[in-house]
């Protein structure tokens, strides 16, 4: 199901009873629900930034995370009966992180019902959006959602959970709508902290990250014993720099382990050879007739090596 004519209806959200009617429809459309409480499916997409004295979505939020994290806990622990404690825990925020929850915000253009003051969402909104494309299911860490789109989401499964009169089969189905694709264990990513934390402890290298000029430049830089790797730049979260860093550092690390491996292989290879060659030398001077050994002495060749048997 998709939201039609979204651009248009959010040109007249200023009409209070047509945002209304539009944000009513549209939503019930989207989850296949129906709202009893017509007033928290309206709370849940009003930002704080809106009206001074307006109900917003926080205590929503509040609630819809902790309902979702449950739901999704529940869902992988019967799924996954082999999964360790820990695979579990990362699998499941790879489900319910901000990120995610924004994609599910921009696929079902819940943004555009938001009511707001927040002059620069709308940049950031098409920012994220473009981003995403470059990374189908998820980015890892590589680039930064708005919060608030995430906010949407939790703040709209907080009101079905209570206007459902706290069904969670009901709010279970609507979350598992929502969030398709879910990522499984085989479609799980590591983290680039992690892998190039991984891969730097495996080969012994000495691992540094630089950012002291990072406020004033949003750069951070990876070195690797003491050579400089990689760099991730982000003016907004320092943390989303540290991932981008980590993720160029890894695949130059692992470019330059395999150009050390080629050399040294190349090197072996050149040492066996000569390894060959000498001991060809030293057994054909073993081998050599006297006779054959006393034409070379005197400075001439053999006719052929036939002739010169011991």
């Amino acid at each position: 199901m998709e939201v039609k004519n979204v651009e248009e209806k959010q040109l007249t959200l200023d009409d209070h009873k047509q945002w209304r009617d539009c944000l009513m429809n549209d939503v019930e459309e989207i989850t296949a629900y129906k709202f009893k409480n017509s007033d928290l499916l309206y709370q849940a997409f009003t930002h704080s930034s809106f009206e001074e004295d307006s109900a917003s979505y926080e205590r929503l939020e509040y609630i819809g995370d902790s309902v979702l994290n449950m739901l999704i806990s529940k869902r992988h622990y019967f799924d996954y009966p082999d999964l360790a404690p820990g695979k579990l825990t990362t699998l499941r925020a790879a489900n319910v992180d901000t990120e995610k929850l924004a994609r599910v915000a921009i696929k079902y253009n819940l943004h555009n019902y938001l009511r707001h003051k927040k002059p620069l969402l709308k940049a950031q909104v098409e920012e994220f959006t473009e981003a995403i494309l470059e990374y189908p299911l998820h980015s890892v860490g590589l680039i930064d959602p708005p919060k608030v789109l995430a906010d949407i989401v939790e703040s709209l499964i907080g009101v079905i959970y209570i206007d459902s009169t706290f069904c969670m089969d009901t709010t279970w189905q609507v979350i598992k709508y929502l969030l398709q694709p879910l990522i499984t264990p085989e479609k799980l990513e590591v983290h680039p902290m992690t892998k190039l934390h991984q891969l730097c402890q495996k080969n012994k290298l000495k691992l540094e990250f630089v950012g002291h000029q990072w406020e004033k430049t949003g750069e951070i830089e990876v070195f690797v014993d003491r050579k400089l790797v990689g760099k991730g730049k982000s003016s907004g979260k320092k943390t989303i720099a540290q991932n981008r860093a980590a993720h160029n550092a890894y695949n130059q690390v692992v470019r330059n382990l395999a150009e050390k491996v080629t050399i040294d292989d190349d090197q072996a290879a050149s040492e066996d050879a000569l390894m060959m060659q000498d001991t060809t030398s030293d057994d054909e001077s073993f081998d050599e007739a006297p006779g054959c050994l006393m034409l070379r002495l005197l400075g001439h060749e053999p006719l052929s090596l036939p002739m010169c048997i011991k």
